[in-house]
Formats: structure tokens, C-alpha cells, sequence
């Protein structure tokens, strides 16, 4: 009698009921990323987060040095330079964040209408 269980270790690579070959590991990795890309779920690629990482790192110091340069410059605020650089750090955690999602959507976006689904 062959073995049944699907999750006792020597059992048969898992099966694609229409083919009933084994199913390729990249195709399933494929299928995951496309629906963490369009529906829900975390990104996983090394390189996306790579990228949004710079990217939040670069607006909260490009925007923590606009906030204290502002904050310097205009003396109506009343605020020191150093709480000007922390909105402007505030604010560009924020924009980076949600830029670096916008950027990182478009672009997976326009490479599954290519059919590149890594």
C-alpha cells in the first residue's frame, strides 16, 4: 500500500491534480508572488526591500535637513532647528514610505503585464 500522507518526510513531491506531474517549485513561487504583489501579502524579495529601505532612508535625511534648515531661516515658527529636522524626519518617514509602496506597485505592476512574474 503506498503511502498516503502527504506530510511524512519520503512521501511523493506534491502532485498538480490536473497534469499529475509534480509541481515546479518556481511556478509555485511564481503564483505567490503574484498575489503578494496584487492582493495581499508581505514581499519577500531581497531587492524591493533593499530598495524601499534606501529609498525611506534617503527622504528622512533629505527632509530632516529641509525641516532644520526651514526651521533655522524662518524665526516666525519659534521652533529650534532641531524640532524643524524632526518633523522633517516625521514627514519624510511618511512620504518615503508611501512613495518608495507607489514606486515599488507600478513597477511589479508593469512587469506582470509583461509576464515577468519572478
Amino acid at each position: 500500500m503506498p503511502n498516503d500522507n502527504p506530510y511524512k518526510s519520503g512521501s511523493a513531491p506534491p502532485t498538480n491534480p490536473e497534469t499529475s506531474q509534480p509541481e515546479d517549485i518556481s511556478s509555485t513561487h511564481a503564483a505567490y508572488n503574484i498575489v503578494s504583489d496584487t492582493v495581499v501579502g508581505l514581499n519577500v524579495r531581497k531587492s524591493d526591500n533593499k530598495f524601499q529601505a534606501i529609498f525611506i532612508f534617503a527622504t528622512v535625511v533629505l527632509l530632516a535637513a529641509v525641516g532644520a534648515v526651514l526651521a533655522a531661516l524662518n524665526g516666525s515658527w519659534k521652533l529650534p532647528w532641531y524640532g524643524g529636522a524632526l518633523f522633517g524626519a516625521i514627514a519624510g518617514l511618511v512620504i518615503g514610505v508611501f512613495a518608495s509602496g507607489i514606486v515599488l506597485m507600478i513597477y511589479r505592476a508593469v512587469r506582470h503585464m509583461q509576464g515577468k512574474h519572478e
